[in-house]
């Protein structure tokens, strides 16, 4: 038995975050509960990471809002490939790179949304219109011009480089499924790449990390997004020597 103060404070812990600690046990096991629960976690994860990209209705979402929308795919052909060969879902497919290059337009657009299935389409079937519905309105405000928004099939963190390099944008943004965990399937993370273009290493991109509802919350993930933008453009720049001052000062 553990002595009631660590039992409060096991207790205390377990009330404020999803991750197993101080799990009741039956003899050397785990207690029945809390192994179901495990397993159901477990299947959550899976699920996540294999749940069919609806694409057709995130591109009718985003063109509900007002924006201008484009399909593209990598050149991973099919989810099996895209697990075993992460380098292919970091490139367009031919046919997806020309389509790009003919949206491409003047004048240059500062900012490119990519929005990408990851390694969790729960995650962005479930956060990424939220999160804009948080970020347009800050954008518009900063009077960023925006090329359109990408949607991306089978798409890792680099395939936003190549997108961003197609439509000429100087900062790319990529929403993507993150890889579920046991306490979290559905987490959407962020990553920022000033200049992007094909063969920018990952230290020279931000990320933002478990949006979610219980996570990082949309309008504050929004806001954070646009305080590392703005920095972006003034020092031109992203990566590890772009830091968020305010975060480092609290």
């Amino acid at each position: 038995m553990k002595p009631p103060k660590v039992l409060d404070d096991l207790r205390a812990l377990r009330a404020i975050t999803a991750a197993r600690i101080g799990l009741p046990r039956a003899g050397s096991s785990i207690a029945t509960a809390d192994m179901l629960a495990f397993d159901r976690d477990h299947a959550r994860a899976r699920d996540a990471v294999h749940l069919p990209f609806d694409h057709a209705s995130l591109l009718a979402g985003l063109r509900e809002r007002g924006l201008v929308a484009i399909a593209v795919h990598s050149a991973a052909p099919d989810r099996a490939t895209y697990l075993q060969r992460p380098d292919l879902g970091r490139r367009l497919a031919a046919e997806s790179r020309e389509r790009l290059l003919v949206a491409a337009d003047d004048p240059v657009p500062e900012l490119v949304l990519v929005i990408a299935d990851g390694l969790s389409t729960a995650a962005v079937h479930g956060n990424a219109l939220p999160l804009l519905d948080a970020l347009l309105p800050l954008i518009r405000e900063r009077g960023w011009r925006l090329a359109p928004v990408v949607v991306a099939s089978q798409g890792r963190v680099a395939l936003a480089d190549e997108v961003g390099e197609c439509l000429g944008a100087r900062l790319a943004v990529n929403m993507i499924g993150e890889r579920p965990g046991l306490s979290a399937a559905d987490s959407l993370g962020i990553y920022l790449t000033w200049g992007p273009r094909v063969g920018r290493k990952d230290s020279e991109r931000n990320c933002i990390s478990n949006v979610r509802h219980g996570g990082l919350a949309h309008a504050e993930a929004a806001a954070l997004l646009m305080r590392l933008a703005g920095m972006a453009f003034t020092r031109q720049l992203s990566g590890v020597a772009l830091k968020d001052d305010r975060q480092l000062l609290e």
